[in-house]
């Protein structure tokens, strides 16, 4: 009775683990660029298995199989952006395909067809491998050609739709293109800067100033655009309607001082990213960041401390609409930080017009949890990442991080730890959140997240982005294939005889 007691007692672990464990695993197609022009493709399977030591842990173990897809020298020079567009429609689920778009400082827009189809389970490298990743190729993965729309580096590239790609560049236009033909239907043409501080003799041509789009952000409605350029402490919003400009909205300067942006700064936006459902949206400048409400009002406004340089922001999605919206920003020393947006801190007022009562103090967003870092052993800077749900879970979801150093990282992240974190009262009391600055300390941020593998590539990353595979495999499509084939073959015996 003994022996069948503890039995029972160490199967008990396991079978909760393999409950909370996927049932299949899970393939995602990343795709990095770099300064050494390289595109480069990966897939990344994550396969559950339950860990040695399930008795003192409940969560089980991931690893990750990275096998390479495409590795070749896309653009003459680096590779500044990529774009993914939504997959295409479809009820045959081995005909779906993704629109990859790359742009470079030698002015060309690559575009390229990628299927959503995973490798087969058993493929093995067709070409033998010294660092042993696997090479898997996808025939159904091929290039559609090259836009030549812009005169200047491209810097940002977006797909607000299956149908349209908005690109913008340093020549201070963003091109909007027609998907079914890659017809150039519109462009915004931004107005150039005036440089500052120049003498009035000066014949300096007008290429030298400091012009071009540094970001732009398509409302989810397609019917505004947000964009934000070199030399201009503004933004700008555009009505695609007619595509003409809205307004303009020039950034205050106590909340540029706020953010981190000082005398000798250039006060420029760097990145900007709507709110899934279009209630607010952020900009980003080189160390902290502003969110604005509809009426395009700053509602939150958030500098990092220690200061550190500000590379990238998404909106985490699939959230509980109780947890309102949580902003991650990926930073210079390595992690990447989700603030709350719903949950804020009123900052001591900094501004003579605050201490009279004439505006508002523009509170400070609440840090919830940090990924990554010294504690995770990742330090170098994270130039680019994506947050791409699970499936099979609304709360679960996959992190790629690409750092500079060439590293990919894959990490798997719990939405409940961020929503736990959000439900827990602050330490501070009333009078201690008034004497607060609008600057949150980060060193003390609660660590969220799991490493679950990582591929060294050897290249500088500058962008990335990433998928998950949801198509059929190739064998199950050619399983499917072979099927009509035996139904039309046995169709046309019974019709001749």
């Amino acid at each position: 009775m003994a022996k069948r007691k503890r039995e029972t007692v160490a199967d008990t672990p396991k079978t909760t683990a393999a409950a909370d464990a996927p049932s299949e695993p899970v393939t995602l197609q990343i795709v990095t660029g770099s300064y050494e022009r390289v595109l480069h493709g990966l897939i990344a399977t994550v396969e559950p298995k339950l860990a040695a030591n399930s008795q003192a842990q409940d969560k089980p173990a991931s690893s990750v199989k990275f096998a390479d897809t495409f590795l070749f020298n896309a653009h003459a020079s680096a590779i500044r952006c990529l774009a993914l567009s939504p997959a295409s429609d479809g009820s045959d689920p081995h005909s779906q395909k993704v629109i990859l778009a790359s742009g470079s400082t030698d002015e060309r827009i690559n575009l390229y067809n990628l299927s959503t189809a995973p490798p087969p389970k058993n493929a093995q490298p067709s070409i033998p491998s010294l660092h042993g990743t696997a090479i898997t190729q996808n025939p159904k993965n091929r290039e559609l050609g090259a836009l030549t729309h812009h005169s200047a580096t491209i810097t940002c590239l977006k797909f607000p739709s299956r149908s349209k790609l908005f690109s913008g560049a340093d020549d201070n236009t963003v091109a909007m293109s027609r998907t079914r033909d890659w017809t150039m239907l519109s462009s915004i043409k931004a107005p150039i800067p005036k440089a500052q501080g120049r003498p009035s003799g000066d014949t300096a041509a007008p290429g030298e100033v400091p012009t071009g789009i540094n970001d732009f952000a398509v409302h989810p409605s397609q019917k505004v655009m947000i964009s934000v350029s070199k030399g201009e402490k503004c933004m700008r919003l555009w009505n695609l309607m007619t595509g003409k400009k809205a307004s303009v909205l020039a950034f205050d300067r106590d909340l540029l001082q706020n953010v981190g942006e000082g005398r000798w700064s250039s006060g420029e936006g760097r990145k900007l990213e709507w709110e899934p459902e279009g209630k607010e949206w952020v900009v980003a400048f080189e160390r902290g960041f502003v969110i604005y409400d509809l009426d395009s009002r700053p509602i939150a406004q958030t500098l990092p401390r220690p200061m550190t340089k500000l590379h990238q922001l998404h909106y985490v999605p699939n959230l509980p609409s109780t947890a309102g919206s949580v902003l991650a920003a990926s930073t210079e020393d390595g992690r990447i930080l989700f603030y709350s947006s719903a949950s804020t801190v009123t900052p001591a007022a900094s501004s003579d017009a605050v201490k009279k009562g004439r505006e508002v103090a523009v509170p400070s967003c609440r840090l919830l949890a940090q990924l990554g870092g010294r504690a995770a052993g990742l330090t170098s800077r994270i130039k680019d990442f994506e947050i791409l749900p699970v499936a099979e879970g609304a709360d679960r979801y996959f992190i790629i991080t690409g750092s500079s150093d060439g590293a990919v990282k894959v990490w798997r992240l719990n939405g409940e730890d961020l929503v736990a974190a959000l439900e827990q009262p602050e330490e501070a009391n009333d009078a201690k959140k008034e004497k607060l600055s609008n600057v949150s300390n980060t060193l003390a941020a609660k660590q969220v997240g799991e490493l679950l593998g990582t591929h060294e590539g050897g290249n500088r990353i500058t962008c990335l982005k990433a998928f998950v595979m949801t198509g059929a495999p190739e064998e199950a499509a050619d399983a499917t294939d072979g099927a009509k084939e035996e139904d039309v073959s046995s169709s046309d015996d019974s019709d001749s005889d």
